[in-house]
């Protein structure tokens, strides 16, 4: 049977839905798929109230909350937690511990959804209600089929005739054909699209709206290779066709990253809420995996890195492409002590101020990355650029990024003037989603981290329309769309002054779009499944090194990697289940 079934999950469920009523609301309810039919499903604020318990099993780590850390599976980011074996190939199995929580916590949103989807149909209330409550669920459960969809290829499907609490010692479909699969994911999508609101009042912000739906089946279509579809769906969202949804790109960059404390932003689209980032409030866990040894006394840390490919993608102010050489002459191909001299100081053996610069220019280091797209800086703390963290006893302290010869002098401390890396690594270290001090006493705990963070948002869908558009030889539309991103960072605009900015015809297009997404969206998590979908994984894979160019870990590929094993626990539980290609 599906591993959804197993009687262990029950509790997780009810651990769901008490970080519901910590998230959202007060609510005295019981998870949706333990609730009596003579105490539940009898009011509107019901509906509701099971509605809301659905947000609270997406966001669960292993489902949808740990999005950003889908990046260290590609080529924009290294880490070593939560996908190490997917990331290096290396251990990767049907045995891996992160494959099966997958799959497991993906299934749980899904009989969830069915949960409610069946129960609610017959509940004495309004129509409408009805209608609302079931496009949440169902647009849930397309997203969860979607995701199940691009790791595995066909899984098996169950609807809202499957009532979990009477067979969940008995499930064993087999595996449904891929586009029985898609066809189903859309159907829900049309469902959600056709019944959802364009907006909730303000007190239901971050339920799923009709945009939304649009914006999803767009991008299910766009994986699909049906961009005429896709396009149609984009362009509803983007230029309103429909109905007034009123998104718009966030004026400045940085902040977007930082909403919190009920502040939100018209280019989330679909997006999961963080409610206080304190002991009593409910967030995810970004930091524990973005943050540095100097985040909020963080103990660990920097699990995840920016990688030197994403960071050498950042364009040059003038929209020129960005080479080491330019900076330092023979860098590229020049060894690591080479390198290590060029960018490195020496400190105290405290760890408070800079003793000698050596041989290294901080400012020319500097200028290296401040003299780039903006994105750079603002996703990714730099060497010699200052972080405010905090101290061993939470208080907001000044840090600075420094590479230092321990050889003549001391080496970085956490808890003093500079920032360390605890996996040893001469990287880079995130800036983005990563708080500054304790956000004046509102952050207490570095496993909270108190932002809004976007599933779906506007940049993303402009440059997926900008795809749509190009790879249907309208490539003077699709430079229009990556534009509007670019200028949002006052970066020059492609077709426009010196050569370097002229497009050359769709499949320069193409390349232009892809790394426009890799450096706008890093650190959200959709680089993986880009370069999956866009058939050049394998040409990604290369062993991660760092600054200077030593090697910190290896990477493999292999052709099984283009689809994730089945889960060996579900094989043995269904044995109608059938292994993916090589596993």
């Amino acid at each position: 049977m599906n591993s959804m079934c197993n009687k262990y999950l029950i509790g997780a469920l009810a651990a769901a839905g008490l970080m519901a009523m910590a998230s959202c609301e007060s609510l005295d309810i019981e998870p949706a798929d333990q609730l009596s039919g003579t105490t539940f499903w009898q009011t509107e604020d019901h509906a509701r109230q099971a509605a809301i318990g659905l947000y609270a099993a997406m966001k669960a780590s292993w489902c949808f909350g740990m999005e950003f850390t889908f990046d260290m599976c590609s080529d924009i980011a290294d880490g070593s937690s939560p996908w190490a074996d997917v990331s290096r190939g290396t251990a990767f199995s049907s045995s891996s511990s992160g494959v099966a929580n997958h799959w497991q916590y993906l299934y749980e949103l899904i009989h969830r959804s069915n949960t409610v989807i069946r129960n609610v149909a017959n509940m004495p209330i309004s129509a409408e209600t009805i209608e609302q409550v079931t496009g949440e669920a169902k647009f849930l459960r397309a997203m969860a089929y979607f995701r199940l969809l691009n790791c595995w290829g066909g899984v098996p499907y169950y609807d809202e005739t499957c009532d979990i609490n009477e067979e969940f010692g008995s499930l064993n479909a087999p595996r449904c054909d891929v586009e029985v699969l898609r066809a189903n994911i859309l159907a829900d999508l049309d469902f959600a699209v056709d019944h959802l609101p364009v907006r909730w009042p303000e007190s239901d912000l971050g339920r799923v709206t009709r945009g939304a739906a649009l914006a999803l089946r767009g991008k299910v279509y766009l994986y699909n290779q049906q961009w005429e579809r896709a396009i149609a769906d984009f362009e509803d969202v983007v230029y309103n066709r429909t109905a007034d949804y009123g998104y718009e790109l966030h004026p400045d960059y940085e902040s977007l990253f930082r909403l919190y404390n009920g502040a939100h932003s018209p280019e989330m689209i679909f997006s999961i809420q963080s409610i206080d980032g304190n002991v009593s409030g409910y967030a995810l866990d970004i930091v524990s995996y973005f943050g540095n040894k100097s985040t909020m006394r963080l103990i660990a840390g920097n699990a995840i890195v920016p990688s030197v490919t994403l960071v050498d993608m950042y364009e040059n102010l003038d929209g020129s492409p960005f080479d080491w050489d330019d900076v330092f002459a023979g860098f590229n191909g020049g060894t690591s002590e080479f390198r290590r001299a060029l960018m490195s100081v020496a400190i105290d053996q405290g760890s408070t101020t800079v003793t000698s610069t050596l041989d290294c220019d901080t400012s020319k280091v500097m200028d290296a990355y401040r003299l780039r797209d903006p994105r750079l800086c603002l996703n990714v703390i730099t060497p010699y650029s200052h972080y405010l963290g905090t101290d061993a006893g939470s208080n907001p302290r000044d840090k600075q990024f420094v590479f230092a010869d321990a050889t003549k002098g001391g080496s970085p401390m956490e808890a003093m003037a500079f920032i360390r890396n605890s996996e040893g690594w001469n990287s880079y270290f995130w800036r983005k989603w990563i708080p500054t001090g304790n956000l004046d006493g509102y952050w207490g705990e570095y496993n909270r981290t108190p932002y809004e963070f976007p599933l779906i948002r506007l940049a993303d869908v402009l440059l997926m329309l900008a795809e749509a558009y190009n790879e249907t030889n309208h490539t003077d539309l699709a430079i229009a769309e990556v534009n509007k991103v670019r200028a949002r960072v006052n970066m020059p605009l492609l077709g426009s002054g010196p050569e370097w900015l002229n497009v050359a015809g769709k499949d320069d297009m193409t390349e232009r779009i892809r790394r426009e997404r890799a450096c706008e969206l890093a650190g959200e998590g959709p680089r993986y499944w880009d370069l999956r979908r866009w058939g050049i994984l394998k040409e990604s894979v290369k062993d991660a090194k760092d600054i200077f160019g030593d090697l910190m870990y290896t990477r493999s590929y292999q052709p099984r990697h283009e689809l994730w094993p089945i889960p060996l626990t579900e094989m043995d539980r269904n044995l109608n289940l059938t292994q993916n290609p090589g596993w």
